[in-house]
Parts: C-alpha cells; structure tokens; sequence
C-alpha cells in the first residue's frame, strides 16, 4: 500500500472523527485483505506528527487513541472565535479534581478531610456527569463509602495517555494560583486505580475562583462553560467543518 495514501486516510480520518480513534479502529478503514499492520499504522502516524512540526496543529496520542488537535500555544489566539466560551472552572472543582486525580482511588470524606472543607455535592455530580471521574469501588469501613477514580474520558480530555503523563505537583502549583496545599506524593506520581480511564494544567490555568463561605459555593460556579474555547482548542480534534 503506499505510504502517501495510507497517511492521508488516517489524516481525513483523525479530521472527521470529532473523537481519539484507536488503532484498530484506524485499520478497519481498510478493506478486509488490504488492511495495514500495526506497524505500518504507527509509521504512518509517525509520518503525519512530523508533518506537523511547526504547524498550528499537532498529532496527539490519549488514552483512547490519536487525534489531532490545535496546539496548546495558540489557545488565546484562537479562543477568540468563540468569545462568549470563556472557560472558567471554581477553584473548589479544580482542587477536588486534582486530588482524584492524583491520590485515587479517594473517598469523599478523605478529600474534605485535606481540603479542610465539605464538598458542595455539585462538584462530584458535575464530574462524574462529565466521565470524568467514576466510583471505583467501597472503602472496606463503616459506611463502605464510595472510591473516586479519574475515567479514560479524563484522560483524553486533558490529553493524556496514562496518569503517568500528569505534571509533577510543584509544576502543577507554578503553572496555577489553585490552593494545591493537598499533601500529595511529593514527586506527583498518581496512585494506581481500577482501569482508569486531555494535563490537567490546561484546566487549571483557566480558573474562575470560588466562594469558600459555608462550603464550596453555588452550583454555577462549579461548572464550566459547555464546549469551552480551553477544551476544544486544547483537547478537541480540529475538524473541518468547525
């Protein structure tokens, strides 16, 4: 098969796709006795990043497959398209989100117990509507309390491949004013958890603040704006017809 064609199948296929696709996925384009090897799929993936050196866009590898998206370094630029998408995340979110992601599998009672507050249940609502974060399992005492662990959707939301990808904490703190004061793993390796699953400092970085008073604010201040101008240019695949 020639390498010209197969690299620009899987390129109009990553464009039109709105979502990671797997490998497999992308040998199925093809027909049945035609279809590459693995191999030849990753030279060809290979083939595409390098094509986009330098460019306004990237070829990225998450948790579910490869997608290719705007790069990180034009986010302000392009945000503008979409002015009325400021993404704005409560400081309550992100610090709940990060400790989930990094101290996982973690009960709701252990994350109040850090951040020194209760938890608005909103938060936990918004993030497991989102797949962002799932229950993992019961903590084995009284009560048997949820365990909070990060999906394949976190993953590739804040385009990652494994929890392995995610920045060391005194990273996460320069990049943001977040209180991340969460007596995390001093070198920011996350716990491992039940098959989990986009770097978190994306998110971060587009923080909004929050009320502490009596809890963890309102309900609107834990949301972000849906199809946000941070997540599409950051994480979402660049389509054509965007």
């Amino acid at each position: 098969m020639n390498d010209a064609y197969l690299k620009n199948v899987i390129e109009a296929a990553l464009l039109a796709a709105g979502n990671p696709v797997p490998l497999i996925e992308l040998q199925r384009l093809f027909e049945e006795g035609a279809r590459p090897e693995t191999q030849a799929l990753r030279r060809a993936l290979a083939a595409l990043g390098a094509d986009y050196e330098g460019r306004g866009i990237e070829l990225k590898e998450t948790a579910s497959g490869y997608r290719i998206q705007v790069r990180r370094e034009l986010a302000a630029e392009i945000s503008r398209l979409w002015p009325e998408r400021a993404a704005r995340y409560s400081r309550a979110l992100l610090e709940t989100l990060a400790l989930i992601a990094y101290r996982q599998p973690i009960t709701r009672a252990e994350i109040e117990a850090v951040r020194g507050v209760a938890v608005n249940p909103n938060i936990i609502r918004t993030v497991i509507e989102r797949n962002w974060v799932r229950v993992v399992g019961h903590r084995d005492v009284p009560g048997h309390p949820e365990l909070l662990g990060t999906t394949r959707d976190f993953l590739d939301y804040f385009g990652l491949k494994t929890l392995d990808e995610l920045p060391p904490l005194a990273q996460l703190q320069a990049m943001t004013d977040v209180n991340l004061q969460l007596a995390l793993p001093a070198e920011g390796a996350p716990d491992s958890a039940p098959e989990p699953a986009d770097s978190l400092p994306e998110a971060l970085s587009a923080d909004g603040g929050d009320s502490e008073e009596g809890g963890d604010g309102g309900e609107e201040d834990e949301l972000s704006a849906e199809g946000s101008a941070s997540r599409e240019l950051v994480a979402a695949p660049a389509h054509l017809d965007d």
